[in-house]
């Protein structure tokens, strides 16, 4: 694009998390001179998520709000905003405020949480997603109130690892048989169901919510009839791509509700493109369409977005997705897709503070999950980057670097 045309493009960018102020920043970094609009439904700063289970919740941070002066950059923020449609053939979205005419529209609208059914506006029910979320839940910590935690997914592991970190009685209710059902084998979160009774909290898997009853405690009903008492709840059983304001705008959603980009990151729609949590796209790394829900997707996407903006790039997006979680005292580490291996190897003994799994197929790493190893992490992420084959004897062992491994 020359520079006379972007001085004259207008970029509106809906979402001010991580994906949205990436997005702006990238097009700035990449020599945009357009005029770039930055919408947040919240009235906060801009800020970044992870903190939130980790050192706000605990009352060691006060906030998490990005370092980046949008005033220096040009980027005109319009916060506490919601924006409730898109019409693409007038190149307008709607808001609160009235319409607002865009030349080039980045979607970056994120995920919003799973509500437990029934639950919804029950007193002492809570969802972690927001700065807000994260101050309203701050006392139940600080009290050391009897805690039900509903999901023992990724974010519901971090809840509790706080809970109990803060001195909180601490039950996790579980639908699956294990932790992180949803996300990994069996045979890799079996030893992680170990880290709750460790670590204080009573982990009660195949358990299913039946209703919860407020009061001083309330109660949480199962299924099987068992009642817990609770002070607070607390559920993390999962987030859809946020993008329900987008009906009736003819964009393309696949079947979990994301925006459907293409490897550029461009939607079905022209001039509209996607990024971060809301948005699907095709990996030829992997052969499938990917939706990543996690911090770094939305850190690495916007750049493609910002160089299919301004023309300095053309590159597909095809990522080696990654992410990180504290529990429990661990520092555990993801790097790939492991849906289409056909060997998985094992890097150390589960049952000790430090360990690793490496997914093969056809010999080549396409994945790998680290526990309190986080050079295996960096050396196997370069390995499935490159998609370099392993001898997998020696891959399986710990004491082996992985980099030494190749074959």
């Amino acid at each position: 694009m020359s520079e006379q045309k972007q001085a004259q493009q207008h970029v509106v960018i809906v979402g001010a998390g991580m994906a949205g102020v990436q997005t702006a920043v990238a097009l700035r970094e990449q020599g945009f001179t357009g005029p770039v609009t930055l919408i947040g439904a919240e009235p906060h700063q801009p800020y970044d998520r992870p903190p939130l289970s980790k050192a706000i919740l605990l009352g060691k941070a006060e906030d998490s709000a990005f370092d980046v002066d949008f005033e220096a950059l040009g980027v005109e923020l319009r916060l506490g905003l919601d924006v409730m449609g898109l019409r693409a053939a007038d190149h307008e979205i709607d808001t609160e405020a009235g319409p607002l005419g865009y030349d080039i529209l980045v979607l970056a609208t994120g995920a919003q949480p799973v509500t437990l059914p029934g639950a919804e506006g029950v007193p002492g029910v809570h969802l972690l997603r927001t700065l807000d979320d994260a101050v309203r839940l701050g006392p139940v910590l600080a009290n050391r109130h009897t805690v039900v935690v509903v999901g023992a997914g990724w974010i519901g592991a971090e809840f509790a690892t706080a809970a109990c970190e803060a001195g909180c009685a601490v039950t996790v209710v579980e639908a699956a048989d294990r932790p992180l059902a949803a996300a990994l084998p069996a045979e890799v979160t079996t030893p992680m169901a170990e880290w709750y009774g460790a670590n204080g909290a009573e982990l009660l898997t195949h358990a299913r919510v039946h209703s919860v009853q407020p009061g001083a405690p309330g109660r949480v009903l199962l299924a099987d009839g068992r009642e817990l008492p609770a002070d607070a709840v607390v559920v993390g059983i999962g987030a859809r791509p946020a993008t329900g304001w987008l009906t009736g705008s003819g964009i393309a959603l696949d079947p979990s509700g994301a925006v459907t980009a293409d490897e550029r990151l461009r939607t079905s729609l022209p001039d509209v493109y996607a990024v971060g949590d809301c948005a699907s796209f095709p990996s030829a790394r992997y052969g499938e369409r990917l939706l990543v829900h996690h911090w770094d997707n939305a850190l690495q996407g916007p750049r493609t977005v910002a160089a299919a903006i301004t023309g300095s790039a053309d590159t597909p997006y095809d990522p080696v997705p990654y992410f990180w979680s504290e529990q429990f005292g661990r520092f555990v580490q993801y790097a790939g897709h492991h849906a289409d291996a056909d060997e998985l190897l094992w890097r150390g003994d589960p049952a000790e503070e430090a360990w690793s799994v490496l997914w093969l197929r056809a010999g080549v790493p396409v994945a790998l999950l680290a526990v309190g190893r986080p050079r295996d992490l960096a050396q196997g992420r370069k390995l499935i980057e490159t998609a370099t084959p392993v001898d997998p004897a020696r891959a399986s062992d710990p004491s082996v670097p992985l980099k030494a491994a190749v074959r």
